[in-house]
């Protein structure tokens, strides 16, 4: 996603209308429908006088450059334009020699700007061609087609191609790796695939997307690949690549960046830990478990999980204790950092949010006919949501300074 700056939302600049003219187009009091009547034809007319003021200017220009006089104005062409309020008649003035080309509404163009951005601004909310065909039949009364609306959703996918190739940080403190799944058919059978989404925290503490791969089969093999495509990219270090028990991504990472070290997601550790608990015990089991996390050294947690084993939460909820003893080796790594990296390593996991809100919108789609179209509203939906993302990562300088400490010769924010 590209990198916004925190701005207000443009404001529309004040048109230099008269008050006379004001008060002749709005006498008094107007109803909804009134108002809509009245801008649309506002629009149309504002539309026509521009094009009326192409062709004369093109009719000067001819005659300033030597062309043979001749030409001029030979009456008008209708046609229908889609606009972000509907589709409006248009009258487009056309000249005798056929040389003038609008520049406003092109020849062949059917669609005003902003037209095609509201289609994918409902496309992005999760909304299926059809419903989008009768929104738009229902709001702006405007018929078009489901080839029409796949046309103009199609072109976002080289803006996807674009992104996903684009150059990346040199470094990156952390990046938080994560998948969830999504059905999508292939080959007339409806699959389930995962969605993995890389998001890397820069050294400055603002996050963004790093990329998104759509496989039926993680190994690592793929994540070669992946980490393979992050170095050609740009990236030249990884200092902290925080997981969930992807298979085969330590042994690839450890290829490609060996320095990086790979703590398995506490988040993710708490998470499918209170998947075993009872909804009442919840609350009383998530404090049971905190010691182990929160203990200032390995030696520390350890015996924070032995207590917990011993105690009545770990004896009824017996599973929890073998998650936390299966994934120790992955866990241990979490306890050499220090108390301000570890907050940024459970508390900010803001893949977890980016998670939550994709899953809404896939959720009412059933399945995906194609891995493109899937890319295409993940995408799109993504670009919403990283759109607020400008400031850095809460408490990112006290982490900022003990990453300077812990990573000496490879933490250099200047160079980031």
């Amino acid at each position: 996603m590209p990198r916004k700056t925190n701005t207000t939302k443009d404001l529309a600049p004040a048109l230099p209308v008269s008050q006379e003219l004001l008060d002749q187009l709005v006498p008094g009091p107007l109803t909804p429908a009134q108002f809509e009547t009245l801008f649309r034809g506002l629009k149309k007319a504002v539309l026509e006088r521009a094009l009326g003021a192409e062709l004369t200017h093109h009719l000067g220009t001819e005659q300033a450059h030597g062309a043979p006089r001749g030409n001029h104005r030979n009456g008008t062409t209708p046609k229908t334009v889609l606009t972000d309020e509907g589709a409006v008649r248009l009258e487009v003035p056309r000249d005798r020699s056929g040389t003038f080309e609008p520049q406003l509404i092109g020849k062949h163009e059917r669609r005003f700007t902003g037209f095609d951005d509201k289609i994918i601004a409902l496309y992005a909310r999760g909304m299926t061609v059809r419903e989008i065909q009768g929104y738009l039949s229902e709001m702006y009364a405007v018929e078009v087609s489901p080839d029409f609306i796949s046309t103009v959703s199609e072109a976002v996918l080289a803006e996807v191609t674009a992104w996903q190739s684009r150059p990346l940080e040199p470094l990156y403190p952390v990046v938080f790796f994560d998948a969830l799944r999504v059905k999508i058919r292939e080959d007339a059978v409806v699959r389930n695939k995962a969605v993995y989404l890389a998001l890397g925290v820069r050294a400055d503490g603002t996050r963004e997307i790093l990329g998104l791969w759509i496989e039926q089969t993680e190994g690592a093999k793929f994540w070669l690949k992946v980490f393979n495509e992050l170095r050609t990219r740009g990236v030249m270090d990884v200092l902290i690549a925080v997981v969930d028990g992807l298979k085969g991504l330590a042994e690839a990472i450890g290829t490609v960046f060996p320095q990086t070290t790979v703590p398995t997601c506490i988040v993710h550790l708490i998470r499918n830990s209170l998947d075993y608990v009872s909804w009442k015990d919840r609350k009383a089991v998530a404090a049971a478990i905190r010691p182990i996390y929160t203990a200032p050294t390995e030696a520390a947690a350890h015996a924070a999980l032995d207590a917990f084993e011993a105690g009545p939460w770990g004896t009824k909820y017996a599973p929890i204790r073998g998650l936390w003893r299966r994934a120790w080796n992955h866990v241990t790594p979490f306890f050499a950092f220090p108390p301000e990296v570890r907050r940024i390593l459970y508390t900010t996991n803001a893949i977890e949010s980016v998670h939550m809100r994709l899953r809404k919108i896939i959720k009412t789609r059933g399945h995906f006919p194609t891995d493109e179209a899937a890319t295409k509203l993940l995408w799109l939906a993504l670009r919403n949501i990283t759109a607020g993302w400008s400031r850095a990562t809460r408490d990112w300088k006290a982490a900022m300074n003990q990453f300077a400490i812990l990573y000496a010769e490879r933490f250099n924010p200047s160079v980031a």
